[in-house]
């Protein structure tokens, strides 16, 4: 078995370890079986031992196996009771009646209580950040700005923080230059400039579905029709459904998020990103891509991004740190293509600029290298969650559920017995205080009441896991 290929830039203790994970996910592994001794594997390929120890190290904490004293290394993960996979939606557009805003303002009131399991929350705990390294970059900024940061940034944003993005883009195969980006406060802002930008009142927009319920909301504010089209819970939205749907209804925009999309977390295929870009591009509609969680992949390299095969300008790709590095920063960039002066335009009508200390801050942070240690880090994280996350649902959930399976990013999308309605599991839920949020939430129609959206962007406790199992249980009583 070759474990170790010496081309490769992984590291070689990941390399091995990868080996015996997609052995583990795929079967061949099974559970209670024996891993090679440390010593033998040690022999065989010509590393330390301490190598070997490191790959068995990273697959313990994954979940994947366990030591046993003065016997080795099993496997401890059972493929065979991951939940079944959801279905491609098939949205019918019926307006619901429930009154949804209330429904997340109760969620969101909810996140403040003191010791609630906070599931809901689709952001990465503060535990699993660089607070200290955070902390450092912020005051060195206010140092170094002009009146320590108090003066107006430029309306275009840091040109630090735009230098960093358009150089970090090249992961995904993008060729940015900082004068492509504008700065704004956070990915949701990025996004409703774009949507004010190309759309005015009575437009009709079309999305995936479910989708993020902020834009949703943002899109209905500003008088907006929103056409939520059939997403399948791995490839996302196929080409040939927005072609068929650019010829049924009169579509100015596509909003999708396609790396690891928030709530289902699908990622679309670059092959079908590219065939994406070329029917939106040929149509002449302009889509806005949220690549928020692109850089949290699970696999041996970020995913690209639909801009990355912009050859028109008429894709306006949004990100931001929100999710990777510091929420409470709000600090994202868009870079609009051939929409660039509008976006400008509205920055300085809105807002004149963007807060100056947390941009040359992060701006600060990504130059040093700094963020690509932490997110190595955080993915090994977030896909050790993952895989816990799935084998607790498995094990303590109803044998119904259907679990959405990312490749990156912290969300997972479940889908209940059709009877359940999350709401009212999410108000039993709090009296246990564990928070989720309700399907109903991620959609304009009469869909999803029987699914709910968890994060796993935390630490991995046992508290976690005891959460988990009496939520797991709470299901069952409502079956």
């Amino acid at each position: 078995m070759k474990i170790i290929n010496k081309g490769k830039s992984d590291h070689i203790y990941l390399q091995i370890a990868d080996t015996f994970q997609k052995q583990i996910l795929d079967g061949v592994l099974k559970i209670g079986d024996k891993l090679p001794s440390v010593r033998l594997l040690s022999k065989e390929h010509g590393v330390s031992v301490s190598t070997i120890l490191q790959a068995y190290y990273h697959l313990e904490a994954k979940g994947l196996i366990e030591s046993r004293p003065q016997s080795g290394y099993y496997v401890s993960f059972n493929p065979t009771r991951f939940p079944r996979k959801i279905e491609k939606s098939d949205p019918v557009q019926v307006v619901k009646t429930k009154d949804v805003e209330s429904i997340i303002g109760e969620v969101y009131d909810d996140l403040s209580m003191d010791g609630v399991m906070k599931f809901s929350l689709s952001v990465p705990a503060p535990e699993i950040l660089p607070l200290a390294k955070l902390n450092k970059a912020m005051m060195q900024a206010l140092r170094d700005l002009p009146a320590n940061g108090t003066s107006y940034e430029k309306i275009q944003g840091n040109e630090e923080l735009r230098r960093q993005v358009a150089r970090w883009s090249m992961n995904w195969g993008g060729q940015l230059q900082p004068d492509d980006l504008v700065t704004t406060a956070g990915s949701m802002n990025a996004i409703s400039y774009c949507l004010m930008a190309i759309t005015k009142p009575g437009d009709t927009i079309a999305v995936e579905s479910p989708v993020y319920f902020g834009m949703l909301r943002f899109a209905q504010s500003i008088g907006l029709k929103v056409l939520e089209l059939p997403t399948d819970p791995e490839t996302g939205v196929d080409p040939d459904d927005v072609r068929k749907a650019l010829a049924q209804h009169d579509i100015k925009a596509c909003f999708f998020v396609t790396n690891f999309s928030n709530p289902t977390g699908y990622c679309m295929p670059d092959e079908q990103k590219e065939a994406m870009v070329k029917l939106l591009a040929k149509t002449g509609v302009p889509l806005i891509e949220d690549d928020l969680y692109g850089d949290v992949y699970f696999g041996n390299k970020r995913p690209k991004s639909c801009k990355s095969f912009d050859e028109e300008g008429n894709v306006l790709w949004c990100s931001s740190i929100s999710k990777t590095l510091a929420p409470g920063y709000r600090v994202g960039w868009v870079a609009p293509g051939k929409y660039v002066e509008k976006i400008k335009s509205l920055k300085l009508y809105h807002s004149i600029t963007t807060a100056t200390a947390q941009q040359a801050a992060i701006g600060s942070f990504l130059a040093t290298g700094r963020y690509e240690h932490h997110l190595r880090t955080l993915r090994q994280t977030l896909h050790a969650n993952s895989l816990h996350f799935t084998r607790a649902i498995g094990e303590y959930f109803p044998e119904e559920v259907k679990l959405s399976n990312p490749k990156g990013g912290f969300i997972l999308w479940l889908e209940l017995s059709k009877h359940i309605d999350t709401y009212q599991l999410y108000q039993e839920a709090m009296q246990h205080k564990m928070s989720f949020a309700p399907g109903t939430m991620f959609t304009l129609q009469d869909k999803y009441q029987n699914c709910m959206r968890l994060s796993y962007g935390m630490q991995w406790t046992p508290e976690v896991d005891k959460a988990l199992k009496k939520l797991g249980g709470l299901v069952k009583t409502m079956m």
